[in-house]
C-alpha cells in the first residue's frame, strides 16, 4: 500500500490528478450550503456580543468553590428582575457575570448577592463598569480594520501577481472563511469579545498565506502558457493544486493541533473560558481557509481567467492540437488513449501532465494524445524461388 509521501510525490509530479477545477460547481454548492446555514444562524440567532462591544456591568467573584452559572444568574436576576445576565468561568475558581448597564443603586445589592450566592467575602467580587461609547468605538474600530485589511489584500495581490481575477478570487475565499467562522459564532453562542476579532483577522491572514502558496504555484506552472499548446490554464491550475494538496493538508493538521488543545482542553475541560474567545475563531477559520485555498480560490480563478480572449484561444489551439493527434494516431493504426484534465470547457481533453507524463508526444503512459505505434514482425518473408 503506498504511503502518504508516494500519493503526494505522485500528485506533484503528476501520475496521479484529482480533478479539482473540473468539479468546481461541486465544491460552490458545499461552499453555499455552508455560507447560506452560517447566515441563517446568524438571522436567527444573532451574535453574542460582550461587555467590551454594547457596554454594561461586569462583576468577578474570585476564590469560590462554585462553578455553577445559574447560581450567579439567579443571584442577579434575584435583585434586578429582567436583568440580561451572562455567567462564564475563569480558570480553577473564578466566576464572571456580566449583565446590563445596572444603576449605582443596583450595583452594591447585585454584588452582596453574588458574594452570599458563590460563598465568598464580597471584597472577592470586583465590579467593573464598561459605557456603550467605548464599546461602539471598539465596533467601528474593528469594522475599519477589516475593511482596511481586505483592500490592503486585494491591492498587494494584484500588484504581486499583476493580475486582479487572482485578488478576486482571494477576497471571495476570505470573505467564504469570515461568514463560516461568524455563523459559527451565532450558532453555538460564543461570546464575541476583542479576543475573537484578533482571531477573526488572524485567520484571514492565515486564508491568504495557504491562498497565495497556491496562487504562486499556478503562476509558475502558467508561465508563458498561451504560446503553449501543452496543456489550457485550467489543466496548469488543477496541477498547481495538486502539488501544493499534501503542503496545505500538513500544514492545516499542524495548525489545527494546538489549536483544538487550547479549545477542547483548555477551554472546556480546564475551565478557561477566555480562551474560547480566540480558539473557536482560529479553529474553524483554520479549517475554512484550508477548503477555501483548495475548493474555492483556484477553481474560480481558473473560470475567471479561462474566460479571457487570449485563454480562450489558446484553450482553442490545445483542443485542436489533440485532435490532429488523434487524427494521425488512428490514420498511423496507432491507440490513442488518454483520461480527461478536467479543465472547463474540455471535457475528455488529454493531460500529459496528468497522466506522468512531461512530453505530450511521448509515447507510454496515458493522456496527451499520446501515439503508440503498432508492432512491425520483425522478419520479412522473403520471396522463393528465384533466381540468383
Amino acid at each position: 500500500m503506498p504511503s502518504f509521501a508516494t500519493f503526494g510525490n505522485d500528485l506533484y509530479t503528476g501520475r496521479r490528478s484529482i480533478d479539482f477545477v473540473g468539479r468546481r460547481k461541486t465544491w460552490y454548492l458545499i461552499a453555499a450550503v455552508a455560507v447560506s446555514l452560517s447566515l441563517l444562524g446568524l438571522g436567527v440567532r444573532h451574535l453574542n456580543l460582550g461587555i467590551e462591544f454594547k457596554g454594561g456591568s461586569e462583576f468577578q467573584v474570585s476564590k469560590t468553590s462554585v462553578s455553577s452559572e445559574l447560581t450567579g444568574t439567579q443571584a442577579v436576576t434575584g435583585v434586578v428582575p429582567g436583568a440580561d445576565v451572562r455567567v462564564s468561568k475563569v480558570g480553577d475558581s473564578g466566576m464572571r457575570v456580566t449583565t446590563n448597564r445596572l444603576l449605582d443603586s443596583q450595583v452594591a445589592p447585585v454584588q452582596t448577592a453574588l458574594a452570599k450566592a458563590y460563598g465568598v467575602p464580597v471584597e472577592d467580587v470586583s465590579t467593573t463598569f464598561v459605557g456603550p461609547s467605548w464599546g461602539q468605538d471598539v465596533s467601528s474600530k474593528a469594522l475599519t480594520g477589516l475593511i482596511v485589511f481586505l483592500i490592503a489584500v486585494a491591492l498587494v495581490i494584484a500588484l504581486y501577481f499583476r493580475t486582479w481575477t487572482m485578488a478576486v478570487a482571494a477576497i471571495v475565499a476570505l470573505i467564504h472563511d469570515l461568514i463560516l467562522t461568524v455563523g459559527v459564532y451565532a450558532i453555538v453562542g460564543f461570546e464575541v469579545t476583542p479576543a475573537s476579532v484578533i482571531g477573526f483577522l488572524t485567520i484571514l491572514g492565515y486564508s491568504l498565506y495557504d491562498t497565495v502558496v497556491v496562487f504562486d504555484k499556478v503562476r509558475e506552472n502558467t508561465d508563458s502558457i498561451t504560446a503553449s499548446t501543452k496543456r489550457t490554464y485550467a489543466e496548469a491550475a488543477n496541477l498547481a493544486i495538486n502539488q501544493t494538496l499534501v503542503r496545505s493538508i500538513n500544514t492545516s493538521v499542524v495548525a489545527l493541533l494546538p489549536v483544538g488543545s487550547i479549545l477542547f482542553i483548555g477551554a472546556f475541560l480546564l475551565g478557561a473560558g477566555t480562551l474560547k474567545d480566540i480558539s473557536l475563531s482560529l479553529f474553524v477559520g483554520i479549517a475554512a481557509g484550508t477548503y477555501s485555498s483548495i475548493f474555492i480560490a483556484t477553481p474560480l480563478l481558473a473560470e475567471l481567467r479561462q474566460r479571457e480572449p487570449e485563454m480562450r484561444a489558446q484553450a482553442d489551439r490545445v483542443r485542436r492540437r489533440r485532435a490532429e493527434a488523434a487524427v494521425a494516431a488512428a490514420a498511423d493504426g496507432g491507440v490513442l488513449v488518454g483520461v480527461g484534465a478536467g479543465g472547463p470547457g474540455d471535457p475528455g481533453d488529454l493531460d500529459p501532465v496528468a497522466a506522468g507524463s512531461p512530453d505530450p508526444d511521448a509515447l507510454v503512459g496515458t493522456g496527451g494524445g499520446q501515439r503508440q505505434q503498432p508492432r512491425r514482425n520483425a522478419t520479412r518473408n522473403r520471396p522463393s524461388g528465384r533466381k540468383r
